[in-house]
Formats: structure tokens, C-alpha cells, sequence
């Protein structure tokens, strides 16, 4: 038996809504929720952790000019 794709109605398609003109305030469900707050965490964790090697080397390089 085959199938066409019209019989198959989209199913196992990945569909990705967008808030439309009429639905601004659409916000996704609880995982997209929680896949942008992780994003924001590791966003912030990885900013810190730029600054704190930026802080560390500009400290090595007044210390290494001292000499």
C-alpha cells in the first residue's frame, strides 16, 4: 500500500509556530519557556566567564609590563 502526501496531513512534520498579527502575546508552551530561560542562563554564564579571562589576562599583562 502507498501512501501519498496528502494522506500523511503533516504528521512527523516539524512545525514551528510564530505568533501572528492577531496573536501577539503567543509565548509558547512550557518547554519553549524553559529552552529560553536555559538559553538566557548560559548566555549569562558564558558572558561572566568571558569577563572574568579578559579581567585575568589584562591583570597578567600589567603584571608582565611592571617588570
Amino acid at each position: 500500500m502507498t501512501t501519498s502526501s496528502t494522506e500523511n496531513d503533516g504528521q512527523g512534520m516539524i512545525v514551528n509556530p510564530r505568533p501572528t498579527a492577531d496573536n501577539q502575546d503567543w509565548d509558547g508552551d512550557e518547554a519553549d519557556r524553559a529552552d529560553r530561560l536555559r538559553f538566557e542562563e548560559e548566555q549569562a554564564m558564558i558572558r561572566e566567564q568571558s569577563e572574568a579571562h579578559a579581567a585575568a589576562k589584562a591583570g597578567q599583562e600589567n603584571k608582565e609590563s611592571r617588570r
